[in-house]
């Protein structure tokens, strides 16, 4: 059996703030004791080469000159780890974020209570953990109602890509793509290390947005 592997890259980042109604100058004079927190947004953008990726009615030409259609795009995001100016480091409890393309609110998520402080970088995982996938099925995102834990082989579907290509062979010139194994030589598992160009500034009146090509 020929062994398939989907490689999600992401690129570009963007950093953009949403401030209160407050002065620069109150933002830098502000007393910090090391126990305020703010938020943090996250907001991917699929793409196809330079193109927004659309499901289901936009065509798309890859590298091979082969067209094809995307009916289903799916991945999860876990581990989020962001790193700040003083080499600190905050993980997020519960890092576990399922995007759907076809779902819009899928696509943009907050991170709440984060330290206040100027972040440098960010990392975060491109599927679930192992202690997940031997943890059994589960609730909120890693729920297996969400189409992406297999029933025939324990373990959470990585990343999921589905759609047509008249290149294909396969019936009804299917292309599918689902992703999966976390142990060993099966371990599809990937890290994302991403420095931030321009610092996020969480604070209690400033929640940054990143958002992330992929």
């Amino acid at each position: 059996m020929k062994s398939l592997t989907l490689i999600i890259l992401f690129f570009g980042l963007i950093v953009s703030c949403k401030k209160d109604e407050m002065t620069e100058e109150h933002d830098h004079d502000h007393n910090h004791s090391g126990t305020e927190t703010g938020s943090l947004t996250f907001e991917f953008v699929n793409k196809a080469g330079s193109d927004n990726l659309e499901l289901d009615t936009k065509s798309y030409i890859n590298e091979n000159g082969d067209t094809f259609t995307v009916f289903l795009f799916s991945y999860y995001i876990s581990n989020i780890v962001l790193t700040g100016m003083d080499g600190s480091v905050y993980k997020e409890s519960e890092s576990y974020h399922l995007v759907t393309t076809d779902d819009a609110a899928s696509m943009k998520f907050t991170l709440t209570n984060v330290p206040e402080k100027h972040y440098m970088a960010i990392s975060f995982m491109i599927g679930v953990d192992s202690t997940r996938n031997v943890s059994g099925a589960q609730t909120g995102a890693l729920d297996p109602a969400k189409g992406m834990f297999w029933s025939w082989n324990s373990g959470y579907i990585m990343a999921k890509f589905e759609g047509v290509s008249y290149q294909s062979t396969a019936t009804a010139n299917m292309l599918m793509y689902h992703v999966g194994g976390f142990s060993g030589t099966n371990s599809v598992l990937s890290t994302s290390n991403l420095p931030l160009s321009t610092h996020a500034m969480v604070s209690e009146t400033v929640t940054p947005k990143i958002t992330i090509a992929a």
